[in-house]
Order: C-alpha cells, then sequence, then structure tokens
C-alpha cells in the first residue's frame, strides 16, 4: 500500500529516528563504506554494523551527525556476561556511540532476572565509560508477554537507555503489539523503544513510531526515505541486500 509523500520536515525528522543497518555476515568493506555514504546523505541516525567495521564506520561518518551503532553478545545474546562488557569496551574505543546488546534469553526464560540484570548492567557500564548509550535487544519473537514485561523492568534496573524488540535474525521481528507493550512498560521511566526487524515500508515505519517507538532499525532506510519523499518505482534496488534487519 503506497503511503503519503511526507513534507520535506518530517523527511528529515524521520530519517533521523533510523539506524541504517548492515549486518549480515557477509557484508564487505565496500558495502560498509556505502551504507555510511548513504546515512550522510539521508541524514539517518545511525550506521548499525558489525563491530569488526566500527573503526572504517567511525571514520567514514566523521564529520557528521551520524552516529555509529554496534551490537554486542549478538545474536543469540548467549556470551558469558565479560565477554559482552569487553566487546562494548572495545567497540567504544574504536568510536561507536550506540551498543544494542542482546540480553540472556534463557537466563530470562529460567526466571533468573538477577543474571539477566548483572548481564545488562555490565554492558551499560562498559558503553557508558566511553560515552556511548545502551539498547538491550529482548528478542521478542521468543518471549511471552510476561517476560516482555519482566525483560524491559530488569533492564530500566541495570540502566538501559533503549528497550528494543528484536535482532532480525531469529523467527520473527518487530510487531506493533510489542513495542507497543514496550513502551507502556518503560515510557513513565525515560527508557525509549527501538523496533527492528521487517520494517520495510513507510508504512511499517509510521505504524511503529505510532506504537511508541523513538527508533527504527532497518536495512531499507533507502527504500523508505525514497517512498517517504514520493520517488516510488524501484526504491529497494540500493538497500535490498543489506539483510533481516
Amino acid at each position: 500500500m503506497n503511503s503519503e509523500p511526507a513534507a520535506p520536515d518530517e523527511a528529515k525528522q524521520l530519517a533521523a529516528m533510523i539506524d541504517h543497518t548492515l549486518l549480515k555476515p557477509e557484508a564487505a568493506a565496500g558495502q560498509i563504506d556505502r551504507l555510511c555514504e548513504e546515512a550522510r546523505e539521508y541524514g539517518f541516525a545511525s550506521v548499525c554494523v558489525n563491530p569488526t567495521f566500527v573503526r572504517r564506520a567511525a571514520a567514514r561518518v566523521a564529520g557528521s551527525d551520524v552516529k555509529v551503532c554496534t551490537v554486542v553478545g549478538f545474536p543469540l545474546g548467549a556470551h558469558v556476561s565479560d565477554i559482552k562488557a569487553a566487546e562494548a569496551r572495545r567497540a567504544v574505543e574504536d568510536g561507536a556511540r550506540e551498543v544494542d546488546m542482546v540480553l540472556n534469553v534463557g537466563a530470562l526464560k529460567d526466571g533468573d532476572d538477577a543474571a539477566v540484570e548483572s548481564d545488562i548492567r555490565v554492558v551499560v557500564e562498559a558503553a557508558r565509560s566511553g560515552g556511548a548509550l545502551c539498547k538491550v535487544i529482548l528478542e521478542t519473537c521468543l518471549l511471552t508477554d510476561d517476560e516482555k514485561r519482566r525483560a524491559c523492568a530488569t533492564a530500566m534496573r541495570a540502566g538501559a537507555d533503549f528497550v528494543k524488540t528484536s535482532t532480525g535474525f531469529s523467527t520473527g521481528g518487530a510487531t506493533v503489539a510489542d513495542v507497543r507493550l514496550m513502551h507502556d512498560a518503560v515510557s513513565a521511566a525515560g527508557v525509549r523503544v527501538k523496533a527492528s526487524g521487517g520494517i520495510r515500508t513507510l508504512a511499517d515505519l509510521r505504524a511503529m513510531i505510532g506504537a511508541g517507538a523513538a527508533r527504527i532499525g532497518a536495512s531499507a532506510g533507502v527504500a523508505i526515505m525514497r517512498e517517504l519523499v514520493g520517488a516510488g518505482g524501484d526504491a529497494g534496488s540500493r538497500s535490498a541486500d543489506k539483510g533481516a534487519y
């Protein structure tokens, strides 16, 4: 379904909510360079890349308002906590200003909220030591609604800046219902929600924002922006190879 084109001010505002993402394992340096060029061109909030590309991306967005975001404990969340913390510290040393970590899903399923909180807290502290934000990926497709609420509460206690729906690499991505549930759980504490996974159109983006998302993780950012300004046609051709995010 086509959406109404946006006014220039709206286009700028919505672009500034997108984390322009390329996390496919086969991503090559030239694709990262193009991702950074696109982020600068459209004014995206960040480029989200795997840790091995953080230093490269930071050099390519230097001098712009685009930040570098990376992932920690990705995509399973099953790394031990000190490895996650070390990964976060190295990322901020390399130039990351936002860190998206996957919580320990198994510990949450076991009801061990103390372990989940500790796991998040050490990454939050490592990120903050370098001036970076920390977003906590819940992997909502694997959780019950009660587990989602517990995960949100635990992330808040651990000091997270955002809670995030999905890695984009599991059995499902963001849903409007999950974004609304997460927003209701965290907004009073000033924690924000990032929706990611399967957001490919302007209608998807607007639905997630309407449900309470403050940030959108998407590999289809260019296609969305072209739709936003009414370009249409082959809008997805430059960004369709970015991956599942």
